[in-house]
């Protein structure tokens, strides 16, 4: 049977398993894969598995349990390796870098910041600042050929890009001295920043509190979105 596999911690973590179950209906139950120097929770992986409420929470239970013993790395939702046998194989494998890994997370956790700028603000500022297209709206919006509403569009929808990139690189910078590490992902259409922070879990006050004054500078045509503390998928 294929095995699920929820974190991988050290060796000689602490595993406070008991009273938690795995995935599955009825729950699997959690066993752990050990080398020398590595060690994996585990469970056997239920057919069909979904991303059913219970299951995720089953999942998230157990990583906050070894999370609270130490450094650990956790898998995302779903991750499921051929049997224990290749999953030793691959703790053995990948050791130096699990070790690795897990020296850089001991005493982390990870935030995620999402922004977002209301687009009439956005277009307005635009249309303020960039003779080129504002000239061209005037043109269009007079008696404008569809050529020139084509070229519009696209040089607005350019330069909502550019601001939008510009944006999330002013505020990736000015939160890093907040964190350790950072990692950007895809945002979601009308948001121009998606970025995953690893902070010290000794300084997440001092981080939440950058985040703050950030979205206060930038007043209310942003929105900001900080969720954490979580498990450092990012980061793994």
């Amino acid at each position: 049977m294929s095995t699920y596999i929820y974190a991988i911690t050290g060796a000689g973590h602490p595993l406070p398993l008991e009273g938690l179950h795995g995935v599955g209906d009825p729950p699997s139950e959690l066993r752990t894969v050990s080398t020398d120097r590595l060690t994996a929770v585990v469970s056997d992986a239920p057919p069909g598995l979904r991303a059913k409420r219970r299951d995720v929470m089953a999942h998230q239970h157990v990583l906050e349990a070894l999370m609270a013993g130490g450094a650990t790395l956790p898998m995302r939702f779903g991750l499921v390796g051929p049997g224990d046998d290749e999953v030793m194989a691959a703790l053995e494998r990948e050791a130096d870098a699990y070790e690795e890994r897990l020296a850089e997370l001991d005493g982390r956790v990870e935030y995620n910041l999402k922004a977002g700028r209301d687009e009439d603000d956005l277009l307005r500022e635009i249309m303020t600042q960039s003779d080129e297209i504002r000239q061209l709206n005037e043109r269009t919006r007079a008696q404008g050929s569809h050529d020139d509403r084509v070229a519009l569009g696209e040089l607005v929808a350019r330069e909502v890009t550019v601001r939008g990139q510009q944006e999330a690189e002013d505020v990736a910078q000015r939160l890093a001295d907040a964190a350790s590490r950072s990692s950007h992902a895809e945002p979601a259409p009308q948001q121009f920043l998606n970025l995953s922070f690893l902070v010290p879990r000794a300084e997440t006050e001092a981080f939440v509190a950058a985040v703050q004054r950030e979205a206060d500078q930038r007043g209310d045509a942003y929105s900001f979105t900080l969720t954490g503390p979580l498990p450092p998928y990012s980061f793994v």
